[in-house]
């Protein structure tokens, strides 16, 4: 288990939360711990948008609480009534992450038999812990999804490098690989959860300017490449030794496997501009990919003995290396446009300087 930022501002909200219900002599304070643990998210963009929706559902629930426990007291049947209606509003109002901490505030309200105050209180104890997980989220180590999006691509790459290095050799053994192989299909599950995170802070908190959407395709294309990767490894697994391929058949795949790894380190690397610009061989593969996809569909009438099966692979490193070139063209593209951009900012801080 990672120990991450959010763990520990998960403590300091509920620290919070429990500090300024005990001063302002809220009770029980324990309902504002409850709402700072449910209410921290993991991107700042989520935080005011939980914040909000928490905020309508939990008057709404509150309110509609007051007025049932004003008739029907604690009853239990009504409170569960009470709580079929909160949850049929909530999905109606599509705020299905809120439901879970409006259900605790309806069933503290209800408590209170219909007591305005005691009603209020409650309320105000789950928005103390809502406000409190909001602040602290914002103000300690604020999520970064775009720095751990980067952070993580590397990481994963390395994993996912290695298995395809080996994979055709056969020479990793059969429960390491899968062990690896299951725990790079978890890293890109956190990966693409970590993009859509990112997606959301630059499209709803920052605008949508044509670099930032350019860093998103170019973002989302990477994510994509990652999985075709993961896709090639899959089909290995499942149909490549079942083939029975020849010694002449594994030296072919597995150098095309080695050129493919090498491209998509190239364009990585390119991305993160640590390359000379001289640096290029995107075409030369491109064609090798397609050629040697030609190749094999040649053989196939020559020698059909699992060649089927040899074919599904191929096609799953075709795209792999399909996916990685055009990778390659969004981050040119990128590149230029940064480029672009510059230009007009550098000629008018050059006729500043002249005048």
């Amino acid at each position: 288990m990672v120990f991450g930022a959010r763990v520990w501002k998960t403590g300091i909200a509920v620290a919070l939360a429990l500090y300024i219900s005990a001063w302002l002599e809220f009770t029980p304070p324990v309902i504002a711990a409850v709402a700072a643990i449910f209410a921290m998210q993991p991107s700042i963009y989520r935080s005011w948008r939980y914040f909000l929706d928490q905020l309508q559902t939990n008057i709404l629930g509150a309110a509609f609480a007051l007025l049932a426990g004003m008739f029907f007291s604690q009853n239990v049947i009504a409170i569960g009534i009470v709580c079929i209606i909160v949850i049929i509003l909530s999905l109606r109002l599509r705020m299905e992450e809120t439901i879970g901490l409006t259900l605790v505030t309806v069933v503290a309200v209800m408590e209170a038999s219909g007591e305005w105050r005691f009603a209020l209180n409650r309320l105000l104890l789950s928005l103390i812990g809502i406000g409190c997980a909001f602040v602290v989220n914002v103000l300690f180590f604020p999520p970064k999804p775009k720095e751990q999006f980067a952070a993580q691509i590397g990481s994963i790459f390395s994993k996912m490098s290695l298995l395809l290095r080996t994979v055709i050799s056969n020479e990793i053994k059969e429960t390491v690989f899968r062990e690896e192989k299951e725990s790079l299909r978890n890293s890109l599950k956190s990966l693409s959860e970590k993009y859509r995170l990112m997606e959301e802070e630059i499209k709803k908190l920052k605008g949508s300017g044509s670099k930032r959407i350019r860093e998103l395709v170019v973002y989302k294309q990477k994510l994509l490449v990652m999985s075709k990767g993961l896709e090639v490894l899959e089909a290995v697994d499942e149909h490549y030794f079942q083939a029975s391929p020849s010694a002449e058949t594994d030296v072919c795949f597995d150098d095309h496997m080695e050129k493919l790894i090498k491209y998509h380190e190239h364009v990585l690397l390119k991305y993160d501009d640590k390359l000379k610009e001289t640096s290029s061989d995107g075409l030369e593969i491109e064609a090798e990919n397609e050629q040697f996809m030609v190749d094999l569909l040649a053989r196939y009438s020559e020698q059909p003995n699992g060649m089927l099966r040899l074919s599904i692979v191929a096609a799953a490193m075709y795209d792999y290396g399909h996916q990685i070139a055009r990778l390659d063209k969004l981050v040119e593209h990128d590149h230029r446009g940064e480029t672009e951009e510059r230009e007009p900012l550098e000629i008018l801080l050059k006729s500043i300087r002249l005048k």
